[in-house]
C-alpha cells in the first residue's frame, strides 16, 4: 500500500513545495453547539469541550497541557490526535502558529489573534454577529498573505469540537448536500442528531433556501474556525503559497466558503486528511468536495494496527480519525522525505511519554 493515497486530482505540485519545507497553522475555536449533548466526544462531558482547543494547541508545543491539569488522554488512554501532529513537526522542524479564531479558553502560550468571538448554539439561528464575521475575514486575509511572504507552502489544521455540526450546517445552508457526508470523532456517528440540530438551526436562523454569502451563512449558522482558515488559505493563496487544508470534512466547509468568495484560490488549494477518515462509511470526504470544485484530496496511510497499546489501535476502529491537522501534517512530512515508519514510531515514542505523565498526574 502507497503511503500516500490521492483520491481527486493531483496533488505533485503539494508535495512538491511541501518538500522544500512548511509552515503548521493551527486554527482553534469554539462553538456552543458542542454543549449538546451527544454531538461530539471531543470532551469528557459537554462542558470541558471548551477545554479541547486550547489544550489541543498547548499540547502541540509543549508536550503539555497548562488549561487542565491532565494530558490530553481520554481516562482509557485515547490520545488527541495532536499526538500525530506534534510527531510530525518533531520529526520536520517546521515552524507552528496557534490562531485563535474565536475560542472560550484562551491557551496559555502565544497566540495571533483574529479578534474573533466562540459561536454559540446554532439552533439560535444567529451563530456570530456578523461584524465578527467580517473582522476575522478581514483580519485572517492579511495573516495569509504574511505568511505566505515566510513560506511558500502552508498547511492549515483545526480544533473546534462540533465542528462537523456546524459545517453540515453551513454547507446545507450554502445550497450543498451534505446532510449524511460529514463524519465525526466517534466511532458511531450521531447522524439523526447532527440532522436535528441542524434542522432546528436553519429553522431559526430562517433559511429556507440556499444563501449567496458564505459570510452570513457563518454568521447565522457556523463557526469561527469556517471563516478563519477560509481566509487565511485565501490570503496565503492569493499570494502564491501552496495551501494544504488538514482536516476531515469541515474542510468542504472551508472550501464552500473559499469558492463563493475567491474562486481563483482554489488553484493553490489541496486536502490531506487521514486514511481512516476516508476509510469512514458514515462520512463523504470526496464526495462532498466533488460536489463543491474538484481540488486534490489526497490521504496519508497510517496503520496503527500493530501498535502494542490498545489507545493507539483505537484510532483503527474509528475513533476520532482526524483531527489537529494530523493527516495533512503526516502528509507533509512524507513530502519532506520522512519515511511513514519513521513517523509512525515517533508517535508511539510521544505516547509512551504521555502514558509516564498521566500516571505521574496520578
Amino acid at each position: 500500500m502507497d503511503t500516500v493515497t490521492v483520491h481527486l486530482g493531483d496533488i505533485s505540485q503539494h508535495v512538491q513545495q511541501l518538500g522544500k519545507g512548511f509552515l503548521f497553522t493551527l486554527v482553534i475555536g469554539t462553538t456552543d453547539t458542542s454543549l449538546i449533548p451527544g454531538i461530539t466526544i471531543a470532551g469528557a462531558k459537554p462542558e470541558l469541550t471548551h477545554y479541547t482547543p486550547a489544550a489541543d494547541a498547548e499540547y502541540l508545543l509543549l508536550g503539555k497541557c497548562r488549561v487542565i491539569p491532565t494530558v490530553p488522554m481520554t481516562p482509557d488512554g485515547k490520545p488527541t490526535p495532536a499526538l500525530i501532529t506534534r510527531a510530525a513537526i518533531k520529526l520536520t522542524g517546521a515552524g507552528v502558529l496557534v490562531v485563535n479564531a474565536g475560542a472560550r479558553v484562551r491557551p496559555n502560550i502565544p497566540v495571533i489573534d483574529l479578534q474573533g468571538e466562540p459561536g454559540r448554539d446554532i439552533r439560535t439561528g444567529l451563530a456570530i454577529n456578523r461584524e465578527v464575521v467580517d473582522r476575522v475575514f478581514e483580519n485572517g486575509v492579511v495573516l495569509g498573505e504574511n505568511l505566505a511572504r515566510v513560506s511558500r507552502a502552508i498547511v492549515i489544521g483545526e480544533s473546534i469540537p462540533a465542528g462537523t455540526t456546524t459545517a453540515m450546517a453551513f454547507l446545507v445552508a450554502m445550497g450543498y448536500d451534505a446532510w449524511n457526508k460529514m463524519s465525526s470523532a466517534s466511532p458511531v456517528n450521531p447522524r439523526e442528531l447532527k440532522i436535528a440540530v441542524v434542522r432546528e438551526a436553519l429553522r431559526n436562523a430562517g433559511i429556507n433556501k440556499p444563501l449567496e454569502d458564505p459570510m452570513e451563512a457563518v454568521s447565522r449558522v457556523g463557526d469561527p474556525v469556517i471563516v478563519a482558515m477560509a481566509s487565511i488559505t485565501i490570503g496565503a493563496a492569493g499570494q502564491g503559497a501552496k495551501v494544504l487544508l488538514a482536516g476531515g470534512t469541515q474542510m468542504a466547509a472551508v472550501l464552500a466558503f473559499i469558492k463563493h468568495v475567491d474562486k481563483k484560490a482554489l488553484n493553490n488549494v489541496a486536502i490531506g486528511t487521514t486514511r481512516w477518515l476516508i476509510s469512514d462509511k458514515s462520512a463523504d470526504l470526496v464526495g462532498l468536495v466533488r460536489e463543491i470544485a474538484e481540488v486534490p484530496v489526497a490521504s496519508i496511510n497510517l496503520d496503527f494496527s500493530n501498535m502494542p497499546y490498545e489507545g493507539l489501535r483505537a484510532f483503527e476502529g474509528g475513533f476520532v480519525k482526524e483531527g489537529v491537522g494530523a493527516g495533512g501534517a503526516s502528509i507533509a512530512t512524507i513530502a519532506r522525505g520522512f519515511p511513514v515508519e519513521q513517523l509512525q514510531d515517533m508517535i508511539l515514542n510521544d505516547y509512551r511519554e504521555l502514558l509516564i505523565n498521566a500516571d505521574g498526574a496520578r
